[in-house]
């Protein structure tokens, strides 16, 4: 198993290579997109633009419209940030995960707007949308509401990279041979890392984790996992002392040695459920965003980092 992380691991510093070898500039920064200047490309948030700048490459301007340490879904908008979406050629977002983007984008973007989630396959995944909300009504948005996170799941990655590929190809097709390139490159090791996550949780002892957010639906699905969460979709929602109540019984009952807590988000809540039942904290990311202590990692480096650490809290082979 390490054997196979060490290739993903290798795969990621030699497709960040190829990304960076064109990032100079060898000609106006027109944002024209035809072959003279570089594409401007607007990403909602950061998996988002991990795609746009891995793909586009030497051929776009990225900007993201989630700083570093900003959780995304409480984003709003400055006029600035407004007028780079109006002023893009593409804007790549996900609808309704982050509400202020998609009025910007209805408003000043409809052309250039490009939302990846009929790509993305979104699911009801039956995680909690709405904290405060009881009884039929929260059952009711359980059963229909879309759960965003498709990046946790790399099947799901992969099928949005390729479309963003397709879509920098349609804009901008003086550039075709390197976005068809980069995106096979970026393909093949999100391919692997689909294989290390398989590989690496099929043996595990313990099949439920613990986590403060509910971002890892989809992870939990395509691996055989069953994920609890503390909060729901929103992460620094305060749960009620029921549900504290409940998750603490499910870590008694199940042997789960972790809870696990992000990087965005105080762990104040993950700490002291841990304390009471006695058993471990550990970061799991949901790779929203970056921040300062993260800065030099990737989608993909994250996504090892997260495998490794679900191995370890459920006793996986």
């Amino acid at each position: 198993m390490k054997s196979g992380l060490r290739a993903v691991l290798a795969g990621a510093t030699a497709l960040a290579a190829l990304t960076l070898a064109g990032c100079g500039d060898s000609a106006d920064d027109t944002g024209n997109g035809t072959g003279g200047g570089k594409l401007d490309v607007v990403a909602s948030f950061y998996p988002l633009e991990f795609i746009a700048r891995t793909v586009g490459g030497d051929a776009v301007n990225v900007t993201t419209l989630t700083a570093p340490g900003v959780e995304p879904h409480d984003l709003e908008l400055t006029p600035k940030q407004v007028g780079e979406i109006a002023e893009a050629k593409l804007v790549v977002f996900e609808k309704e995960l982050q509400p202020a983007v998609d009025e910007a984008v209805e408003q000043n973007a409809k052309d250039a707007g490009f939302d990846i989630t009929p790509a993305a396959q979104l699911e009801a995944t039956g995680a909690d949308f709405e904290e405060h909300e009881e009884g039929a009504e929260k059952a009711a948005h359980k059963d229909s509401a879309l759960d965003p996170h498709f990046w946790l799941d790399p099947v799901r990655y992969a099928a949005v990279v390729k479309a963003v590929e397709d879509k920098l190809v349609s804009v901008d097709g003086a550039n075709a041979a390197g976005y068809h390139e980069r995106a096979k490159a970026l393909l093949e090791q999100i391919g692997k890392l689909d294989t290390a996550y398989k590989t690496g949780l099929a043996t595990c002892k313990l099949k439920t984790f613990v986590t403060s957010h509910e971002a890892f639906a989809y992870l939990a699905k395509r691996y055989g996992l069953t994920m609890v969460g503390i909060a729901g979709f929103t992460p620094d929602a305060e749960p009620a002392p029921a549900r504290i109540k409940e998750v603490q019984d499910i870590v008694k009952a199940q042997h789960v040695t972790t809870i696990f807590y992000e990087e965005l988000v105080s762990p104040k809540v993950a700490e002291t459920i841990a304390k009471d039942v006695g058993v471990k904290t550990a970061v799991l990311s949901p790779i929203e965003g970056l921040s300062d202590t993260n800065s030099k990692e990737t989608y993909l480096t994250l996504m090892q980092e997260n495998l490794q650490e679900l191995q370890k809290a459920n006793g996986c082979s």
